[in-house]
């Protein structure tokens, strides 16, 4: 009888280990994320008849856009071992910012780079309280959250700043079928993927968040490498509060509440780690569509605001239960 010693090759077949249900089973548990958003999709368009509405489905996306920018950038965090609270007030401050620089009379696209400077230079103030001021993240990011917000405030004086009409454009659809936050979306989703995969930055990120100890044995820069993530997360933020303010055509010191809980919230449900070590842009955009999704079809279902918080809240619960046990597999 031949032997066959080709690699890879195994002559113990045993019952059960290939098969339709075996591969079906395997792309469930590596694309766990990915298959509970088609079983979602699938299941509200049973129970609503304008769920796969072409209006609908453009909604979702435009829904989804906001959280997913910001958790593209609190994915960089969560990767590296961190975490990032403060990206609500961020994105809130920088849309101020924006507004603010607007009003004085700043040309709009230089409007706009001095905006997302703000958001970075937010970031970078993290960065140095994280690396330098030895400061945990979730500590340093709070009190970002705070004085962000504060500085919101104190810009506005606590009103809205209604913004050149010139930027409008950002949170409009084009046509019926594509709006802009989207193709900003997928823009923003493309770029973190790439300094995820193809960056010195987002290979740091990756062995940081696996183990600290050891990147900064194998000769990573830790601290410098903070700084430039928590500087990402904040241009990121600053962008979404951007896309948030061109919606409403007005940067509102109170916007971006509690979206900072909605982009960890896509982050983990996507199937990153808190951690660290563990994440990819595709999975947290795929977070960000399942609760865009989740809100939307509840809305269309009459469910109450408060019942949708409690499902939500299952959700988030569910897929880190989930994504604990794939793991132990």
């Amino acid at each position: 009888m031949a032997i066959d010693t080709q690699p890879g090759h195994r002559l113990d077949k045993r019952p059960g280990s290939s098969g339709p249900p075996q591969v079906i089973r395997k792309i469930l548990l590596d694309n766990g994320a990915l298959s509970a958003l088609v079983v979602m999709v699938a299941v509200m368009a049973i129970l609503s008849g304008n769920f796969f509405t072409t209006t609908n489905l453009v909604n979702v996306g435009v829904q989804a856009a906001v959280t997913a920018i910001l958790a593209f950038g609190v994915t960089f965090a969560i990767v590296s071992g961190g975490i990032d609270l403060s990206v609500g007030s961020v994105a809130a401050f920088s849309a101020v910012m924006l507004g603010w620089f607007a009003k004085e009379g700043t040309p709009l696209w230089i409007s706009v780079i001095l905006a997302i400077l703000v958001g970075t230079a937010c970031g970078l103030v993290n960065g140095v309280l994280i690396s330098y001021g030895k400061l945990p993240p979730f500590i340093a990011t709070l009190a970002m959250l705070s004085a962000a917000r504060g500085l919101a405030m104190v810009v506005s004086d606590g009103t809205p700043l209604l913004l050149p009409q010139g930027i409008s454009w950002v949170g409009e659809n084009l046509n019926d079928y594509i709006a802009t936050p989207v193709i900003i979306m997928v823009l923003m989703g493309l770029v973190a993927g790439l300094v995820l995969t193809r960056t010195y930055s987002g290979r740091s990120m990756y062995a940081i968040g696996g183990n600290e100890e050891a990147a900064r044995l194998s000769g990573i820069r830790v601290k410098r490498q903070k700084l430039v993530i928590y500087a990402l997360v904040g241009a990121f933020a600053a962008i979404a509060g951007i896309v948030l303010a061109s919606r409403l055509v007005s940067a509102q010191p109170q916007a971006a509440t509690g979206y900072e809980l909605d982009a960890i919230a896509a982050v983990v449900i996507g199937g990153a780690s808190l951690a660290g070590g563990v994440g990819k842009a595709s999975g947290t955009l795929i977070g960000a569509l399942i609760l865009a999704v989740l809100r939307n079809g509840l809305n269309l279902l009459d469910v109450s605001a408060f019942w949708q918080q409690v499902v939500i809240g299952a959700v988030i619960a569910l897929a880190v239960l989930l994504d604990t046990l794939r793991r132990r597999a």
